[in-house]
């Protein structure tokens, strides 16, 4: 038995920390943690979602991906099948972001462009990593834990560092 705010809770109880919005689009058989914020977002069949992600609107999740603990997927990305995100990966949609309009008032969604990024199929990218706009990240490729990739990434390559660089070429050996 615990307390929550002096009230006693059974073990048994499902506790709901989730905001999940009527326009988010869950496929089957996908499996959501608790403290998660989705809203207008494609999720599909067989991913698992950890705890305090957040996925904007217009953002697409493939199948049989896994995104990790304190990931921010924001607006403008699409994550291809297969796709692991570790914990703690954020991505940016705007390369220029301000706070107000050259007028001064608060900007809103008609003052900026969302700036797209793509994660292709089988990629990992490790915890840590910051992900800037307009990058495509290659079929299979990784990204090393704590990089900042500011540019696209090819294909069955790995790459770390910050900014992050190439290291070398996946073999088709059992490392994939």
């Amino acid at each position: 038995m615990h307390r929550i705010n002096g009230e006693r809770w059974e073990a048994d109880k499902p506790m709901k920390f989730n905001s999940i919005s009527d326009d988010v689009y869950l496929g089957k058989d996908v499996k959501l943690s608790t403290f998660i914020n989705l809203y207008g977002c494609y999720i599909d069949d067989n991913t698992k979602i950890g705890a305090f992600v957040e996925i904007q609107k217009n953002a697409r999740v493939g199948k049989n991906c896994k995104i990790s603990s304190h990931t921010f997927i924001c607006e403008g990305v699409t994550i291809e099948d297969n796709v692991f995100v570790g914990h703690n990966v954020v991505f940016v949609n705007d390369t220029y972001p301000r706070a107000t309009t050259p007028e001064g008032g608060i900007q809103t969604e008609k003052d900026w462009k969302v700036e797209k990024t793509l994660v292709r199929k089988g990629a990992s990218i490790g915890s840590g990593v910051t992900i800037l706009s307009n990058i495509t990240i290659g079929e299979n490729a990784i990204v090393g834990a704590g990089s900042v990739v500011t540019k696209d990434v090819p294909p069955n390559s790995i790459v770390a560092g910050n900014p992050a660089r190439f290291l070398r070429s996946l073999n088709n050996d059992k490392q994939q």
